[in-house]
């Protein structure tokens, strides 16, 4: 039996942290696809179109893993993809009640769906897509935290107009 498991989210951008969590979960299951969430309480920075592709290149190395964009809810495009895992990952201790009410909202609307969680290794537990976009935007440095393709798109999202 071949065992897939889900991985949504908004990946605004992807982030290393994201990228562990993907590589491990690949020599852990049969298949993984990444699953760029379109509709978001979030305002993302990048068009959805953009976050596949980044994630798409990204993650380009890796068999078995797979990236797509999809719209509406979570079980639905697992339903749909016959995928009966749904993989989340939890930085911090913080995350957990989030992570925990989702888990059993999804447990509520599709019982055959079981969501399974990681922990990213600890030198990318403080990395947030939302922390990378704030440093981004200010002129920092994110290369620590994203793969050299997104601090390249992130550079061009704020760079400065010509005078």
């Amino acid at each position: 039996m071949s065992l897939r498991v889900l991985y949504p989210g908004t990946f605004d951008p992807i982030t290393n942290g994201h990228q562990d969590l993907v590589r491990r979960a690949a020599r852990l299951f049969d298949g993984v696809l990444v699953a760029v969430a379109a509709d978001t309480f979030k305002a993302p920075l990048f068009p959805l179109e953009e976050r596949v592709d980044l994630a798409r290149r990204v993650l380009a190395d890796l068999p078995g893993v797979r990236v797509e964009g999809f719209h509406g809810l979570t079980i639905d495009c697992a339903r749909r993809l016959g995928i009966p895992l749904i993989l989340r990952g939890l930085r911090a201790v913080s995350d957990f009640e989030f992570e925990f009410q989702l888990a059993s909202m999804n447990r509520r609307l599709s019982p055959d769906l079981e969501s399974v969680f990681l922990t990213p290794d600890e030198a990318y537990s403080f990395v947030s897509s939302s922390l990378v976009r704030e440093v981004a935007r200010l002129g920092g440095d994110v290369s620590p935290f994203v793969h050299p393709l997104v601090a390249e798109a992130l550079r061009r999202r704020f760079a400065s107009p010509a005078p």
